[in-house]
């Protein structure tokens, strides 16, 4: 069967589920992951002795009951605050997932943001803290992308950055309707819908024709929701959802851009 324009970047390796979805990136191992997080407790017993000592100073100055109050935020900003901002400042990393190649990422694989972050951060409170990360391991055998409870929440999944198989290529814009795509309002795509027309879309030409087409359409109903106006008529689903993935990422990568520079001019480097 000839490929068409949107069945680029599928190779034997790709893992198919069976509702058609290719997770083009390695999700992470536990083993990675508790190894991440075993640095990031380091880092969280020296940054948070430092903090807790300054609020413990603070706090001498009120009665205890306020005093506790100041304490218990502290060590709250601490637990939460540190992975938080990391994430956000660093697009899904924390110094731990550094060191072990991880990232986090949503599950269309694009970059997280506060909102995400926020949520593993608020879940992990309860998952990693509190329970002592048992909800964490069993939900991660569970997933088949090694989800914790916080990815499930926050629509997001840990990745391997550092692994073996190469990237598939990003979904090509079909020329005849980049106008249509560049000039078009999308609205906020859920991401379990993005994720699912990114990998649909190189796993189209293994499935069987008719499912393709069923399936085909079934996504293009659930984004043409969020996308205005609708495209020109008389084109294949298949090419519509393409021109919308292909947008998308597009306009990430130039958010991305002009983040990075307004953080350059802020905070120039040497």
């Amino acid at each position: 069967m000839e490929r068409s324009i949107a069945t680029i970047g599928v190779t034997e390796d790709d893992l198919v589920t069976g509702e058609a979805v290719a997770l083009d990136l390695p999700h992470a191992s536990i083993g990675l992951r508790i190894l991440s997080r075993v640095i990031d407790l380091v880092v969280l017993q020296v940054a948070g002795g430092v903090v807790i000592t300054l609020g413990g100073i603070l706090a001498s100055s009120f009665d205890d009951a306020v005093a506790s109050a100041i304490m218990l935020i502290t060590v709250v900003l601490v637990m939460v605050g540190y992975p938080v901002a990391m994430e956000t400042l660093t697009r899904g990393r924390t110094i731990g997932k550094l060191a072990a190649g991880l990232r986090v990422v949503r599950d269309d694989a694009g970059p997280i943001t506060f909102r995400h972050a926020l949520t593993r951060g608020m879940v992990g409170i309860l998952e990693l803290n509190l329970l002592g990360g048992i909800p964490a391991v069993v939900s991660a055998v569970l997933s088949p992308r090694g989800k914790r409870l916080g990815d499930v929440a926050a629509g997001t999944y840990v990745i391997r950055e550092r692994g073996r198989g190469a990237m598939p290529p990003p979904v090509p814009m079909p020329p005849h309707l980049a106008m249509w795509a560049t000039n078009a309002d999308f609205g906020k795509i859920p991401d379990g819908i993005a994720a699912a027309v990114r990998s649909f879309l190189p796993a189209a030409f293994s499935m069987d024709p008719v499912a393709r087409e069923q399936r085909g359409r079934e996504l293009l109903d659930e984004v043409m929701l969020s996308v205005s106006p609708p495209p020109p008529p008389g084109n294949h689903p298949e090419y519509v959802l393409a021109a919308v993935v292909a947008e998308r990422r597009r306009r990430d990568y130039d958010r991305l851009m002009r983040e990075a520079a307004l953080r350059y001019r802020l905070a120039p480097q040497d």
